[in-house]
């Protein structure tokens, strides 16, 4: 079926439709994008927010994540609202260390109360947790973003290198 012209009326929307021609002002990009990891597993201080060194790009599109800064930056003319991600495995260096745990997204240096959470009742039964945090933020170009950890355990801390990423990207409005 050949139309020049879209009429609603025209259109059986229960029907299957096959466009040859190109499709124009659909769909968009979510960039800028970025993924970073750990190369060198971290040990921080316990009962302390502690930021996470995700030292490593594995993608960025825009260069807007620094590996000196471990930090995502909302490059020029690129505000609006962003996903952000990490899931990152955070434990004690012995069995039955973990007592508690949180992931934390900081934007422009303060904690946002997105966080991801781990608890054992404080019995030292846990050893790694593999924390998953996401969010949408409404960022203005200069804003950061940043993970942090807390962790309250019986032994030494361990942020896992091959187990941890944190990424975010734009989103088309």
């Amino acid at each position: 079926m050949a139309i020049s012209k879209i009429i609603s009326e025209s259109l059986d929307l229960t029907d299957d439709y096959a466009f040859t021609g190109t499709i124009t002002g659909a769909g968009g990009v979510n960039t800028p994008a970025f993924e970073a990891k750990i190369t060198t597993e971290q040990n921080p201080t316990g009962a302390t927010n502690v930021k996470i060194n995700f030292d490593n790009e594995i993608f960025d599109t825009a260069s807007a994540y620094s590996t000196t800064d471990k930090r995502f930056t909302v490059p020029s003319g690129q505000a609006g609202k962003y996903f952000i991600y990490s899931s990152t495995c955070i434990g004690a260096s012995t069995n039955s260390g973990f007592n508690t745990g949180d992931l934390k997204i900081y934007k422009n240096g303060s904690d946002q109360n997105a966080r991801g959470h781990f608890n054992t009742n404080n019995d030292g039964n846990g050893r790694y947790y593999q924390f998953s945090i996401f969010n949408i933020f409404d960022l203005s170009v200069g804003d950061y973003i940043e993970m942090y950890c807390y962790v309250n355990a019986g032994s030494t801390i361990e942020v896992r290198t091959t187990e941890s990423r944190f990424g975010g990207y734009r989103i088309i409005e």
